[in-house]
């Protein structure tokens, strides 16, 4: 009698985190679970799906492996038969499996659970409710397990002042208390640390907190800091800040400092959150990703006693938010100040020549201006010569720009222009740029069925794990940029067509003046429009894509 082939399997596990668990532990008894349920059906696990450190609220499609097992149900050569899931607890989350399984059973690919006792049945009720059910349970544990550890942290922040990681103050440096007081992690040889004062930088915080109360503004503390040379935050700790700059002293950080309760000896938590929002509001499927926010300063955690030692006092700390209230960094009883939304008509198009940065716009009396406002201390650490305020009246500059734009739909221009517009426009669709996705897609779909035919052949786990790894996440930014060019259907218009537009427009000079302040500053954006301020010599350069005249120097009023 000629014996049945085994029936084929691939088995899909995942632990949470290598800090709290042992990944090969974990791996092993999932798969003992697994092959405990297929072996008296004959069944043999043909290949492994195991995520380390992905979280269970994370979907399939966006879990290393577990994206890879759906992609491979796609392949009639899978080398599989069946998928067998070792602990649904962490493999579902919430509604996942009602999200999941149709794909399943639309590629025919039975999925074999330990709680069921076999293959799930798609159209029995029964099992669909017990996998909803082990969805829910997960996320409650979740649930559950992040209420307790804020909880606790919370608690040992308030009563007994533990300082709970995360890079310490400016000001203060870490020093070792001791091995940790959880006897697990004690024998793991972790040790608790604890704020002490830094020798260079705790000067630094009183002084600031010192001028502060004697009437010198944030601005001009930074300025002096810069100007005298002491190093700011980010450029004292360059290891840890090596996004920033770390040029000069701004006034941001020092307000930072000066609303900075560590600093009376205190120990604070809770200042930060982290928000689950939607990946894709238009597929929520795609799960959620963690926003970091600030709390406002009544859910901070501040410890009741003294933890470490203060660098200044209760009464200097509250009499500097106190100023700071009092200036307008919150309400205090006093009025709300409302912003109101006025019309710029060249929000975003106006350019400070000196530093090449855009001006904004800022109303004075009823007049709308744009203002480029440079801080001194970055002007001091780089040696840019320029002027601290730049401004430019919009009304000294509307008039003559607008001439200038009518004259290229002149009569005896307008011909030139129309034929210049529309030799402007691209010869070829974005899709072109789309080739060459695409050809990245079909290379990398190659190179994955490589790498699986080089599994079934008995090469290492993995390194080719790896690989595949690094394949998919080429191809998922390649069906990325496809679809973003996919979201951009540009036509070319016809001589014919854009005559009709520029007849139908009539007179172009009083059309712009007469223009709603939105509609005209839209006409400009759609011309490409960008003007440059010299502030030395008071003119605009302004640069539209209308003809071969690119450029025009306008005389304007305005100051420094």
């Amino acid at each position: 009698m000629t014996t049945p082939p085994p029936k084929l399997f691939a088995f899909y596990g995942r632990v949470s985190t290598e800090d709290n668990q042992d990944p090969e532990s974990s791996r092993s008894w999932q798969l003992t679970r697994a092959t405990t349920l297929i072996q008296p059906h004959g069944g043999r696990i043909a290949t492994e799906y195991f995520d380390v450190g992905q979280s269970r609220s994370l979907p399939w499609q966006r879990r290393v492996q577990a994206s890879l097992l759906l992609a491979a149900l796609r392949d009639p050569r899978r080398g599989f038969s069946a998928v067998v899931v070792g602990e649904p607890h962490r493999a579902f989350y919430g509604n996942q499996f009602g999200l999941t399984v149709p794909l399943f059973a639309h590629y025919g690919v039975e999925l074999w659970v330990p709680e069921i006792g076999g293959p799930i049945d798609p159209d029995n009720e029964a099992h669909e409710l017990v996998m909803s059910v082990f969805g829910g349970m997960s996320k409650g544990e979740r649930n559950r397990i992040k209420l307790r550890v804020r909880t606790a942290m919370a608690a040992q922040t308030l009563l007994e002042g533990r300082y709970l990681g995360g890079r310490p103050p400016y000001g203060y440096t870490l020093r070792d208390l001791g091995p940790h007081p959880n006897p697990a992690k004690a024998a793991d040889g972790k040790h608790l640390k604890g704020l002490i004062p830094d020798e260079q930088t705790a000067p630094v915080v009183q002084r600031i907190f010192a001028e502060f109360l004697s009437g010198i503004g944030l601005f001009a503390i930074a300025e002096g800091f810069t100007a005298n040379h002491v190093p700011c935050p980010s450029a004292h700790d360059r290891a840890r800040n090596r996004h920033r700059s770390g040029i000069a002293w701004s006034k941001s950080a020092v307000r930072v400092i000066l609303t900075n309760p560590r600093y009376t000896g205190r120990q604070v938590w809770n200042k930060q959150r982290t928000d689950e929002v939607l990946l894709d509001v238009d597929d929520v499927a795609m799960g959620h990703t963690g926003v970091m926010r600030w709390n406002p300063r009544d859910k901070w955690v501040v410890s009741k006693e003294i933890t470490h030692e203060p660098l200044i006092d209760d009464a200097t700390f509250e009499q500097a938010q106190a100023i700071l209230q009092q200036r307008g960094r919150g309400t205090g009883g006093q009025h709300v100040r409302r912003r109101t939304r006025n019309p710029y008509v060249f929000r975003g198009l106006i350019y400070c020549a000196a530093c090449d940065r855009r001006m904004q716009g800022q109303y004075n009396h009823g007049d709308a201006y744009y203002r480029c406002r440079f801080p001194q201390e970055y002007a001091l650490a780089n040696q840019v010569p320029h002027p601290r305020n730049v401004y430019l009246r919009e009304d000294a500059l509307t008039d003559p720009l607008d001439t200038w734009l009518a004259s290229a739909f002149a009569p005896h221009r307008i011909a030139q222009t129309i034929t210049t517009m529309a030799d402007a426009q691209p010869l070829h669709h974005p899709l072109t740029t789309g080739t060459a996705a695409q050809a990245i897609i079909t290379e990398c779909d190659a190179k994955l069925e490589r790498y699986r035919a080089a599994l079934d052949a008995g090469a290492d786990p993995a390194v080719v794990t790896g690989w595949i790894a690094r394949t998919q996440a080429e191809r998922t930014r390649a069906e990325a940029e496809l679809r973003a060019i996919a979201g951009t259907t540009p036509r070319r218009m016809s001589r014919a067509e854009i005559t009709a537009l520029v007849t139908a427009l009539g007179d172009i000079t009083t059309v712009l003046r007469d223009a709603d302040p939105a509609d005209k500053a839209e006409v400009y954006r759609q011309l490409g429009l960008r003007l440059n301020y010299q502030p030395e010599t008071q003119t605009v350069r302004a640069e539209v894509d209308l003809s071969a005249h690119r450029g025009v120097m306008v005389r304007v009023r305005g100051g420094t």
